[in-house]
């Protein structure tokens, strides 16, 4: 690297910074300007801006708010009051972040559920979000339906956006109630520090958890990505993740309103539609997740996927070996890659650097953050401590766990935590490198270089040991990735009777027959022996999350045995070097000990 491209890139990051700093400083836990008044103040710039776009649907600023008054009204004719909650069981709608943003005004906690959700999964989200009410968009009636029976019974139900038998529709509620502007003294009470809204995890493991998100840290996400992105009045955002995840609904929405932009609203991701919608609606920015780029990456060549207005696009999970393949393809620009959890106190963010790296910490500027690697025992799933009992931090380019300091004073670093106590201390991690400290756990493997590029490496669940190695599953899918004819790569362990650790397995979605020779090759080339998948499943279709996030749960519970599903499944023979098709006599031998692997 040349040193005129490295004070470059040192300048860029510099001012990036300096950005995000002007938009977030005056953000106080202690004041009562909230997530409402931030949004009533854009209006009151920006109010006949564009701010959503969906189809047809156009609103302005002032007919988001419009919209918004009609639902506090409604609200407080329901006899809500601040610190009530109100469930969100909506698809993607122009509509949606008015909705919330109407029950905010009036104090009113708006929880946000994961529209992919049905049965017991949603009906728990409706019952630890403890709310008074569930809005649910009609197009969602029988996923509600079937979680209806599991639902706490004194929860009120409106059906919006179109009818549903048997609830009140909320549309023509809204007919019989005034657009102005209710006072602020119905939210008076409610500082920066107090609830703002509920998040929920996607649950690739168990049941999602209610992550608490205040009114600072709300705002502290729609202001910091709109300095880092350094959006106008003119920009498009993309949109085509969940508005129920903070990626988007937080994120990427507030990168548009806090600069007076616009958010087009999809309802869903469409690989075949995706380039047409961007040159229709004119978008300048992309939200993205790493999977939906490796879709499009994967997916066959467009005629105006070079021919469109985009200039950023912003966003996490983005592979190396994506991310080069994508901007040289579609002629990206710039590319904003950032670290966060939706309840976490850790945010990095990789401005203008490095391919790969998640964001950076300088060492001219490490006060001003909260993060650490610390030494990990993957074997042992557990923190190494020295000899007085304190975690160790990690060395450059070596792996180990994230963590962010527990500061309760300051609004950045808060960890807020879940609806249950029990949840929320699995994530404190006490007494780390001085008596009586607290950090939050984020559950996540990353290294750091001398220049303090952080590389997200992998989940500490997911990552796992073989042969006395530690496998990282990310790498191993991104090697898998790259093989041609492969579109999706899962890559898990797997208990093996009579092995220490687990063996390494892959659930693949292939487009045709895969060359099972050429692929052994591939991974012989690519991979250490230990990183070597032992077993290949050739799935029909992948499971993931809302947010593109591979299930793996009942992935490693079925394991390698041919009984417990119908995907052919082979098994890596080191007799002859070669990937062997598992039949029940072949599984049996691997398990009673008479093939070794």
């Amino acid at each position: 690297m040349s040193f005129l491209k490295i004070i470059k890139d040192e300048v860029n990051y510099v001012g990036a910074f300096l950005r995000i700093i002007k938009e977030v400083k005056s953000v106080d836990a202690k004041s009562n300007f909230g997530i409402a008044d931030e949004i009533e103040m854009r209006v009151d710039k920006f109010g006949p801006n564009l701010a959503f776009l969906e189809d047809d649907i156009k609103l302005s600023y002032d007919d988001m708010e419009k919209y918004a008054n009609r639902i506090a009204a409604w609200a407080l004719s329901e006899g809500c009051i601040a610190g009530d909650t109100v469930a969100l069981f909506l698809r993607n709608r122009a509509h949606y972040v008015a909705v919330w943003f109407g029950l905010t005004k009036i104090g009113v906690i708006p929880a946000l559920l994961n529209y992919q959700l049905a049965g017991p999964a949603l009906a728990h989200c409706v019952n630890v979000s403890d709310s008074k009410i569930i809005l649910v968009d009609h197009e969602m009636a029988d996923q509600w339906q079937s979680a209806k029976k599991y639902a706490k019974t004194d929860v009120k139900v409106f059906s919006i956006f179109g009818n549903i038998k048997k609830y009140k529709n909320l549309d023509s509620e809204l007919l019989n109630h005034s657009s102005r502007r209710p006072s602020r003294n119905f939210r008076e009470g409610v500082k920066g520090g107090d609830l703002c809204m509920k998040m929920f995890t996607s649950g690739t493991t168990g049941m999602p958890k209610a992550a608490k998100i205040t009114h600072v840290r709300a705002q502290n996400y729609m202001r910091g990505f709109a300095g880092g992105v350094d959006t106008v009045p003119s920009d498009r955002i993309m949109m085509v993740l969940p508005l129920y995840h903070a990626t988007g609904g937080l994120c990427g929405v507030g990168a548009a309103l806090t600069r007076g932009g616009a958010v087009i609203v999809r309802p869903k991701f469409s690989v075949s539609n995706f380039w047409d919608e961007v040159v229709t609606y004119e978008a300048t920015i992309l939200v993205y997740v790493g999977e939906l780029c490796r879709f499009l990456l994967s997916s066959p060549v467009h005629p105006k996927e070079n021919n469109h207005k985009i200039k950023w696009i912003i966003g996490n999970g983005l592979r190396p070996e994506v991310w080069a393949g994508f901007i040289e393809r579609f002629n990206i620009k710039h590319v904003i890659e950032f670290y966060g959890a939706t309840e976490g106190n850790v945010s990095l963010m990789n401005i203008d650097g490095p391919i790969g790296a998640v964001g950076r910490v300088p060492s001219y500027l490490k006060s001003k953050f909260n993060c650490d690697i610390i030494k990990y025992d993957i074997e042992q799933g557990e923190n190494l401590r020295d000899s007085n009992g304190l975690c160790i931090r990690t060395e450059n380019n070596e792996v180990g766990e994230l963590i962010g300091e527990i500061r309760q004073s300051d609004p950045r670093f808060r960890f807020e935590g879940y609806e249950t106590s029990e949840a929320t201390q699995k994530k404190i991690l006490r007494n780390v490198f001085k008596q009586g400290d607290a950090w939050f756990r984020t559950g996540d493997l990353l290294k750091r270089d001398k220049m303090g590029y952080y590389y997200f490496v992998d989940r500490v669940g997911d990552t796992f040991r073989w042969k006395a190695e530690n496998v990282a599953t990310g790498e191993v899918a991104s090697v898998l990735s790259s093989f041609d004819g492969i579109n999706e790569a899962n890559v898990y362990g797997v208990s093996v009777s009579g092995y220490d650790g687990r063996a390494g397995m892959a659930s693949l979605v292939v487009e045709n027959k895969l060359d099972m020779k050429l692929l052994m090759q591939h991974v012989q080339e690519n991979l250490p022996a230990y990183a070597r998948p032992v077993f290949i499943r050739l799935s029909k279709e992948s499971e993931t999350t809302g947010t593109f996030k591979f299930k793996k749960t009942d992935l490693v519970k079925a394991g390698f045995d041919p009984k417990k599903f119908d995907d052919p499944i082979y098994v890596s023979d080191p007799s002859t070097g070669e990937y062997r098709k598992m039949t029940k006599k072949l599984f049996e031998s691997i398990s009673n000990g008479e093939m070794r692997l």
